[in-house]
């Protein structure tokens, strides 16, 4: 009986790790997916970054709602009804691929990652709770890094099916069949996510006893507000929205900033790196193609993931402030480098940049977790609506990057970073009120 209990309870583990994966696979197809509406719909910058706030904004709109959600309907359901509002989100953005339409693309997104929003905030409990206790940390770190792994493949396979033949230089134009191919391309991705996504559901809804025996207590929504009393609370919040759309900012422009002619449009180097020419897969063309340019964001993400890996190492030996200073100062220096330098290396400084992303969002996180007044609760929910950053930000790298190009809109990534960096140095400073803070990555 011991061993089909704990049989039951891996298998629940495992589902839940894929969400993890399933999440971060969905969001990082933004990247691809803002390249491919620009030139499929003829779009300037700016709108093609409507599909990042389509996106991004549920944050801002879904998270406390979905903590009182949580409070009232339990995990299980709540799950459920966040994988049903992302077969919602797919099926239209079916509709959308079908019927062109670029404001059903927009809902769609919305819909989608309004799922996802409420799936994070009952997932991450989970899976530091199905199993044993003193495994919850490691079980937790497993979960997150799947999820890294899935905004690893995500760019590659959006690109492969989003952005074959798709052309948004100045002078070019998008022919009917690459347009085709693209609307099609964007149809079979969703289709299987959304395939993928009823599995799971259904999976769920026939675990669910064995879930919910598992599943911690969720905490009432009594002071679910009392992070906005709390100005560390607010200063991290600041921190979150800078960092979030800084960091999706970069990765939305990034395959149009490879792609251009000042960048690698005319270049063939990046060929030459093994790993990252293996990637983008020449096409015998000279120069970077937008394809060729959307497969090398994946290294943008894996960065990200292997920069984990490194800022876990250091966080145990350098202090968590300090270490976020000086990645944030990096990261800021980078941006720098690409606007006023640009060329062939300044793509690949802007690659590098996810490296540095890595540790941002945890260490924030936890920071405030330890300085804010308010209830352990309520920080983490306002932490979560700062994501909006992601819907914001990226509109103002679009607009500036429409009048200026996209080497000089890291102008913008650049100056949050350095705000960022200030936030580290504040933090050193600032009386820790609670030791027991857990980090959470988005």
């Amino acid at each position: 009986m011991a061993r089909s209990s704990s049989r039951s309870t891996t298998l629940a583990f495992a589902a839940v790790t894929t969400l993890f994966f399933a999440w971060g696979f969905i969001t990082s197809l933004i990247d691809p997916l803002v390249a491919s509406v620009k030139g499929i719909f003829t779009l300037t910058n700016l709108q093609a970054q409507a599909a990042a706030f389509a996106f991004f904004i549920a944050y801002g709109l879904v998270s406390f709602p979905a903590a009182a959600l949580l409070s009232r309907a339990k995990s299980i359901p709540t799950i459920l009804i966040a994988l049903g509002l992302m077969i919602a989100g797919c099926l239209v953005m079916l509709a959308a691929a079908n019927l062109a339409v670029f404001t059903l693309v927009l809902l769609g997104l919305f819909i989608l990652a309004s799922g996802i929003t409420i799936l994070q905030v009952a997932a991450n409990p989970l899976a530091a709770a199905l199993g044993n206790p003193k495994y919850s940390h490691l079980r937790l770190t497993l979960s997150q890094t799947f999820n890294s792994f899935g905004t690893f493949l995500g760019p590659l396979l959006g690109a492969h099916l989003f952005l074959a033949g798709i052309e948004v230089k100045d002078g070019t134009a998008v022919t009917d069949a690459a347009r085709s191919d693209a609307l099609a391309g964007i149809d079979s991705a969703y289709l299987w996510i959304c395939g993928l996504i009823a599995a799971l559901a259904l999976f769920f809804w026939l675990s669910r006893r064995v879930v919910t025996e598992a599943a911690p207590p969720v905490a009432s929504t009594a002071g679910l507000f009392s992070a906005l009393n709390s100005r560390w609370a607010l200063f991290g919040g600041l921190a979150i929205f800078l960092y979030v759309g800084a960091e999706v900012a970069i990765g939305t422009q990034m395959a149009l900033l490879l792609n251009d002619n000042s960048v690698w449009g005319h270049s063939d180097a990046a060929f030459g790196v093994p790993v990252l020419g293996y990637l983008m897969g020449s096409d015998g063309v000279p120069g970077v193609s937008l394809q060729e340019a959307g497969k090398a964001v994946a290294l943008y993400w894996l960065g990200a993931m292997v920069g984990r890996a490194i800022g876990s190492a250091l966080l145990a030996m350098v202090r968590a402030h300090l270490l976020l200073a000086l990645f944030t100062a990096i990261a800021s220096a980078m941006c720098f480098y690409v606007f006023a330098v640009g060329g062939v290396t300044a793509g690949f400084v802007a690659l590098s940049i996810g490296l540095f992303n890595s540790i941002m969002f945890p260490v924030i996180f936890t920071l405030t977790l330890e300085r804010s007044t308010g209830t352990v609760e309520s920080t983490s929910g306002l932490l979560c609506t700062a994501i909006v950053g992601g819907a914001l930000l990226p509109l103002l790298v679009g607009a500036v990057s429409d009048g200026n190009g996209y080497a000089f809109a890291l102008i913008v990534p650049a100056a949050c970073y350095l705000a960022l960096c200030v936030f580290a140095f504040l933090a050193g400073r600032a009386p820790i009120l609670r030791r027991e803070a857990t980090t959470s990555v988005h």
